[in-house]
């Protein structure tokens, strides 16, 4: 444990020349930088800090640690954060199990959290905080979305999750908007490799289609798995499963796989064909749905600090939630309860000369809003 300790509090400080704010802003971000999620939480780093370096702005300091995707580990990275490093902000967490651990003791103590990823049900409902914000979605979101669409499309449908508050929430939201037949519901171990059990059921279920939501590692070990397992069912999942991030390993196996999203690199507008040219251009590789959520929460934050201090809570609080920026998801507005309010996509995975990547095939959703808003006390 000492080694991770160690490893997951070296701090890496970034700063760039631009134009001078009136104060200095100091930035936290924890993420997943090592293990099995990793690379969701470069991704995400590496989107954020795209922003960041695209500003100009040598007065926003982000310190970047590596979460290891253990809980106690964010709990800790945090509290120093908070109190050392005396962060203005905190953002960067990909895991739900790791936001429901530091969120809530964050914003009581004053400090703006703004989500780059996980958006556990709990945090847009009766724990919701005014200095809360989620620039990415509710959990539910994408898993409504193609509860949606298999509603349409097919008739019994097997569904399959890991066991932690994100999992729980895909299944929900899933159901939410699927009314016929389960052929079967499950759920994994958060960080399984081993899914010949979970395919042996969905053989044997009767299903004519099989729901997903592996982040990760996960998903590319389940659909490899999966593929190799001769079961011609169609898969459909959200967008995690089958991002720009794990496609590369993933490979053919992934080809034709619907799933859905709030982005994807071929949305039709300018800012996202900056952010996918600049992007590729830096990095050498397609950005995933989790580094573009990321862009749009630094250039929400650089937008808010436009028109007030980080240090006027009330104000630099109004600023973020008029979402003044332009999104590369297009159209893009948070709702009561600090949430996005946005379109939702059904997109196929395709093989585009020779990389493995995703094409929106339709629209399963317009300005969505999530399903915990009323419970929310804002």
């Amino acid at each position: 444990m000492k080694g991770v300790l160690a490893a997951g509090l070296s701090a890496l400080i970034f700063g760039f020349a631009g134009p001078a704010m009136a104060e200095p802003v100091k930035i936290g971000m924890i993420t997943t930088l090592s293990g099995g999620g990793a690379g969701l939480g470069v991704d995400a780093r590496d989107g954020f800090m795209l922003a960041i370096e695209e500003s100009g702005n040598n007065e926003v300091e982000v310190v970047i640690e590596d979460d290891a995707q253990k809980p106690e580990l964010a709990v800790q990275i945090a509290d120093k954060m908070i109190q050392s490093d005396q962060v203005d902000i905190l953002t960067g967490i990909i895991w739900s199990n790791l936001a429901m651990a530091v969120v809530p003791n964050a914003v009581n103590q004053g400090v703006f959290y703004l989500s780059v990823n996980a958006g556990p049900s709990q945090l847009a409902g009766s724990m919701c905080h005014e200095n809360y914000f989620n620039v990415a979605y509710q959990n539910d979101n994408f898993h409504e979305a193609m509860g949606q669409y298999a509603n349409d499309t097919f008739e019994k449908t097997f569904i399959l999750a890991p066991n932690y508050p994100a999992g729980q929430d895909s299944l929900t939201g899933f159901k939410r908007y699927y009314k016929k037949e389960l052929a079967g519901e499950v759920y994994t171990q958060l960080g399984q490799t081993d899914y010949a059990a979970e395919i042996a059921q969905i053989r044997a279920s009767g299903a004519d289609s099989v729901f997903f939501f592996l982040p990760g590692g996960m998903g590319i070990a389940f659909t490899k798995q999966y593929s190799q397992s001769g079961l011609d069912i169609p898969l459909t999942g959200p967008a995690f499963s089958f991002s720009q991030d794990v496609l590369p390993a993933v490979g053919e196996a992934a080809l034709g796989v619907k799933n859905s999203a709030s982005w994807s690199k071929d949305l039709d507008n300018a800012a996202n064909k900056a952010f996918v040219e600049a992007f590729q251009a830096k990095y050498d590789r397609l950005p995933s749905v989790y580094a573009a959520q990321a862009y749009d929460t630094a250039r929400l934050i650089l937008s808010a600090l436009e028109k007030a201090s980080v240090k006027d809570k009330e104000a630099f609080r109004a600023a973020l939630k008029e979402a003044d920026f332009d999104s590369v998801r297009g159209k893009f507005s948070f709702n009561s309860n600090n949430h996005p309010v946005q379109d939702i996509y059904v997109r196929e995975v395709v093989k585009e000369g020779d990389v493995i990547t995703n094409r929106i095939i339709g629209t399963a959703f317009t300005d969505h809003k999530d399903a915990y808003a009323a419970e929310c006390g804002l």
